[in-house]
């Protein structure tokens, strides 16, 4: 609820010194003098009657008092989605006095403002997803409607409500946060949502399982998720099926991007949105795959501050990330064990439609295929506890494992056991795109690798692993530490093929023996 409401102009006067006259003493106004105060005091008035203000990450915002629980920046509004303080008390000043400010009015109640900001204590600003400040079972979506409208999931249902400033989240919003569509329950409850969806989106029915955990999982905040992948042969319509995947929470047409060209472009645009979607992939720098992996579990960007010498910015997030590709070539250890293939099928002659047909009937279904998530979203919720509990064994991503166990238990489906075959799956690819790993692996699956595991140095397996010409070849490590080196770096994908290389306790005089091994029925 906002303060009792006075007088702008009033509470101004009662602050403002009379002007002194040429020779110092004072001298009186007159009474037109007396009704117009400075309007830099009127518009600070103004600003503290309407609004109440909080920092995060170093910057100011405005909540209003009697308004949706939306913070406006202070500052530069070129990247935000909310217009910015100024043009807020603009619109307000207009309104009430029915002229225009003057900007060096403006410009100094802002800083008095801005100032009153950053003295109180930091709060937590949420884009599109939140925690409940009170209740950790309950989770928050921003529909990013201008009423501030936005959905309560929890574990008993959802509810469309508008979450109290004071007690709720209070929601941060750029140009990349579209609204999304008053959510509908289907009449047929979600299966029949979640069907409407399957004859929009060409998943396999194996994929699309994990399709739905991938975005149930996004309406989890602080949640480490897999990175979905889009995969198919060329024409099973990747990019568009990653615009209506993402689209469902982020808002209709969702953009996907293309993969900027350094890290410190990243950075921005993965804060700027929920989702962050990159098109088009026909591969992946080294950089990238590091950032991505960061990106899912939770990263922080440190830049140097404009203008400034020891100043600087940081960008935390953590985001669901999905990517659309052909081939991402050779992937990293770290980054397949966060991948996560969902596989499009191709689709039919008779079955194709044109872009603005397609379109039509997903923004026709998509409040019923959001309702149908959040009704599945809410059983899920009030299932966690028990999932976790019942759930023996977890893959990396434990929290999206017992997220999936739930979803089974609730649905009847089997995405944990998809989501852990395409795990094997992409671990056979590291191990097929790794020179090192796969000497190994052939190796130690080979009659001529004894029966009860090989010991020796580093130097004895290099010369092991490069007698059959491999040390010949591009990339072959030309090292026995070089060698060391590359098995760290896909231990976990030989682990999960049952090969180990591990140090003993063991050496001799050519230094400290290794023992190779491998599990007979893997």
């Amino acid at each position: 609820m906002s303060p009792s409401v006075f007088d702008p102009i009033a509470a101004a006067r009662s602050v403002v010194p009379f002007p002194r006259g040429e020779q110092g003493g004072k001298q009186p106004r007159s009474a037109k003098q007396e009704k117009q105060p400075p309007q830099a005091e009127v518009l600070r008035v103004l600003g503290q009657n309407r609004f109440r203000y909080l920092h995060h990450n170093g910057a100011p915002y405005a909540v209003p008092y009697d308004g949706p629980a939306v913070a406006v920046p202070l500052r530069a509004a070129a990247h935000t989605g909310t217009g910015s303080l100024r043009q807020h008390l603009t619109r307000i000043y207009v309104t009430e006095y029915d002229r225009t400010p003057s900007q060096t009015a403006l410009a100094d109640a802002v800083a008095t403002l801005d100032a009153l900001a950053m003295r109180v204590p930091e709060t937590e600003l949420h884009l599109r997803v939140a925690a409940d400040p009170k209740d950790t079972a309950v989770s928050w979506l921003d529909l990013g409607r201008p009423d501030g409208e936005s959905v309560r999931i929890a574990p008993d249902g959802w509810t469309l409500t508008c979450p109290d400033p004071e007690a709720g989240p209070v929601w941060r919003r750029t140009k990349l946060v579209r609204p999304l569509p008053r959510p509908d329950r289907p009449a047929g409850g979600w299966r029949e949502g979640i069907g409407e969806l399957s004859t929009l989106l060409p998943f396999t029915p194996e994929t699309l399982p994990l399709a739905i955990g991938w975005l149930l999982a996004a309406l989890r905040p602080g949640m480490p998720r897999p990175i979905a992948y889009l995969t198919g042969e060329q024409g099973t319509g990747k990019s568009t099926s990653g615009q209506m995947l993402t689209g469902i929470i982020e808002g209709a047409r969702a953009p996907l991007r293309q993969a900027p060209e350094n890290l410190r472009d990243l950075g921005p645009t993965t804060a700027a949105g929920w989702v962050l979607a990159l098109d088009n992939l026909s591969g992946l720098p080294g950089w990238l795959s590091d950032a991505l992996c960061r990106i899912v579990t939770g990263d922080a960007q440190v830049t140097r501050a404009l203008y400034t010498d020891d100043d600087v910015n940081v960008l935390t997030y953590q985001r669901p990330v999905l990517l659309t590709g052909i081939d991402l070539g050779a992937l990293r250890n770290d980054l397949a064990e966060r991948m996560m293939p969902l596989e499009l099928q191709p689709i039919r002659r008779d079955q194709r439609r044109t872009a603005g047909a397609l379109w039509a009937s997903y923004e026709q279904a998509h409040p019923r295929i959001l309702g149908a998530l959040l009704d599945l979203a809410a059983e899920v919720w009030a299932d966690l506890p028990y999932a976790a509990a019942d759930l023996t064994e977890r893959a990396r991503l434990a929290d999206f494992a017992e997220l999936l166990h739930a979803l089974d238990r609730v649905t009847g489906w089997r995405s944990l056991d998809a989501f852990n075959g395409a795990q094997d799956a992409l671990n056979d690819a590291v191990l097929d795109g790794h020179p090192v790993a796969g000497a190994l692996r052939d190796w130690t699956a080979s009659l001529a690798f004894p029966p009860g595991g090989w010991q020796g140095t580093m130097g004895e397996l290099h010369r092991q692993l490069s007698s059959d010409g491999r040390g010949f070849a591009d990339g072959w490590p030309k090292t026995p530490a070089v060698l060391s080196a590359r098995i760290r770096q896909v231990a976990p994908a030989l682990r999960a093929r049952g090969i180990s290389v591990a140090r003993t306790s063991g050496s001799n005089k050519n230094g400290k023996v290794y023992a190779v091994t491998r599990d007979p029925v893997s």
